[in-house]
Formats: C-alpha cells, structure tokens, sequence
C-alpha cells in the first residue's frame, strides 16, 4: 500500500498536496507518460470519482484502476487542464477546510483554464467539487460543473474546423 508522506494530515492538507501531485503528473506528461503512482497516495484504494454523464470522461469511476482509466479519458479530451486559484469553502467539521483529523468533507472551488484536443478551443470555467477523505486519503469526488453541455461541446470531433 502507498503511504501518504509524513507531513500531509487533515482534509485541507491532503488536497493541496494532492493538487500539487497532480500538477506535476500532467506536467510530466500524464497518462502514459508519467506515473500514476505521484497521485495513488492520496486516494484510498477503493475511491469513487462520480463525473457528469454529458461529459466526454463522465460516468463513476472505482479504485486506483478507475482512477488510472479516468485521467487516459480526460487526456483524450484536454491538451492542456490548468488548475487556478483554488477556494476552500466549508468542511465537515464546520471550518474552512483545515479539518482537525485525518477524514472529513470539503468543499473546493476552483477556476479551470482547459483547451479541447479535438477542436483546440479554450475554456474557462470554475468546478465545486466535494470531497471525502477518511484516513487521510481521498474516498470520493463529486464535481459540479456550471455548463456540461459547453465542455462536450468543445470536446466534439465534428466541431473541428469549423
């Protein structure tokens, strides 16, 4: 089992450095060519990532595998997916996000600066995602887009060239 480094515990913790893990995996070129094992840490093995069906990655995705299979699929639809500022706004507990132990429930609002693979097109849009982490690892995710319909739009083939 991966262990999560020894300075990351609570809930805010855990996702700033998830966040910076993930930063790195897709600067080192994602999917494929970097390692999932930067991220693997910081989810429980049994995570459950639930996305929009209108999305191009949409659907429930399950443990490490689902999660591997889940960042192939938003490759295949983002050439570039930058994460901006970033908002913590509740916590289970009632804080801002710090959470006094290792599990809890965040709110996390963040603004999202994506260009579409199959028609280059840039986006910018905020995602409210809410997290739970137990143990010190994230348990699920449910993401909240504004528009769907204007992500799939951008990732459609057939919009290509047009």
């Amino acid at each position: 089992m991966t262990t999560l480094p020894t300075s990351v515990s609570g809930p805010r913790a855990v996702l700033t450095a998830m966040y910076a893990a993930e930063a790195r995996y897709l600067a080192a070129g994602g999917p494929g060519r970097a390692s999932f094992d930067l991220l693997a840490p910081y989810f429980a093995p049994d995570v459950v990532l639930h996305q929009a069906d209108a999305l191009p990655y949409g659907g429930t995705w399950r443990g490490h595998e689902g999660m591997e299979r889940f960042f192939l699929a938003m490759s295949a639809a983002w050439t570039e997916f930058e994460i901006g500022e970033q908002r913590f706004l509740v916590a289970e507990d009632g804080g801002e996000g710090d959470g006094d132990g290792d599990g809890g429930t965040v709110v996390v609002r963040s603004e999202i600066r994506a260009r579409a693979r199959a028609t280059g097109r840039e986006l910018a849009f905020p995602i409210l995602q809410t997290i739970t982490i137990a143990d010190g690892r994230i348990t699920e995710v449910w993401p909240f887009y504004w528009d769907t319909a204007a992500l799939a739009e951008a990732c459609r083939e057939e919009q290509a060239g047009q």
